[in-house]
């Protein structure tokens, strides 16, 4: 859908932004989880009478580039994304060994973790369309980036949720907490013609879905600390998350979440509220 003269949306379970640069022209925010997304967006762009400059990543999370092979060996497009992103992108099985901390299983090798490979480029002012900013949200993922059109509508990438997300899951991933948390104040602080979220309702105020998520970091957080109340291992730890909040275990999330507990130790400890120690071969977590 058409939500400016340049803007047009594809929402789902990944919103994916199309905007007009000139006659005929048009780059692509973000590409979907798979194929399926990449041939819906080529209908998209074939029934506006659009030809696909560019692909501009947010970052290289599989739900964000799944589509970029498919457009990119059809279409010929450039493909672009943040920084250390840029690797990601063109090796996504980085993904997976990074979360893993090995190669991992086969069950592990999902699309929900591993895109097609595409030819990235990094992401740099002069890669831009005229009018179109980048704008650093790093927390989420190492450089995840959003982007300010000139018709002045913010994309938002990952750097929040919607309600529905937060109340199913106990923690939303993230890499870095304290950039995340610095990031959500940021976005507290913007306003736009229209905020697109990648799993949150466009919206023109985003304050209270931001104020939303960062109660929810603080929330978590403190189910972190009362975890910590005795001395815990962190599979320990990673057990009553999932307990406390009635969660499946599964290989997918065991993952997610336990990358993200992790986030969420490192800020605790560089704060002064956690400390850890080894004790019988194990290493421990203990509050402050």
């Amino acid at each position: 859908m058409w939500v400016s003269d340049e803007c047009f949306l594809l929402t789902g379970p990944t919103n994916i932004g199309l905007v007009r640069t000139g006659e005929g022209q048009a780059v692509l925010i973000d590409s979907g989880g798979d194929d399926s997304s990449g041939r819906r967006i080529r209908k998209a762009l074939e029934a506006e009478g659009l030809t696909l400059q560019a692909i501009y990543n947010t970052h290289s999370h599989a739900d964000h580039i799944g589509g970029n092979a498919f457009l990119q060996t059809r279409l010929g497009c450039r493909i672009y994304a943040p920084d250390r992103e840029t690797a990601f992108v063109r090796q996504p099985s980085l993904e997976i060994h990074m979360l893993y901390g090995s190669p991992a299983p086969d069950e592990f090798n999902h699309k929900i973790f591993v895109a097609r490979e595409s030819q990235a480029e990094p992401l740099s002012s002069a890669s831009l369309p005229e009018g179109m900013q980048v704008i650093p949200l790093p927390g989420h993922s190492m450089d995840m980036v959003g982007f300010r059109t000139r018709e002045d509508i913010v994309f938002l990438a990952d750097c929040l949720v919607s309600h529905e997300t937060l109340s199913k899951y106990a923690i939303s991933y993230l890499w870095d907490l304290d950039r995340y948390k610095e990031t959500l104040q940021q976005v507290c602080g913007m306003q736009a013609r229209l905020f697109v979220p990648a799993h949150a309702v466009p919206c023109t105020d985003i304050r209270p879905l931001a104020m939303e998520n960062l109660r929810h970091v603080a929330d978590t957080e403190e189910k972190i600390l009362e975890l910590c109340r005795e001395p815990a291992t962190w599979e320990t730890l990673l057990r009553g998350i999932f307990l406390s909040d009635g969660l499946h275990m599964t290989a997918a999330q065991h993952v997610l979440v336990g990358s993200t507990l992790k986030g969420y130790l490192t800020s605790l400890v560089s704060r002064g509220a956690v400390r850890y120690f080894f004790e019988d071969a194990r290493m421990l977590w203990e509050r402050i």
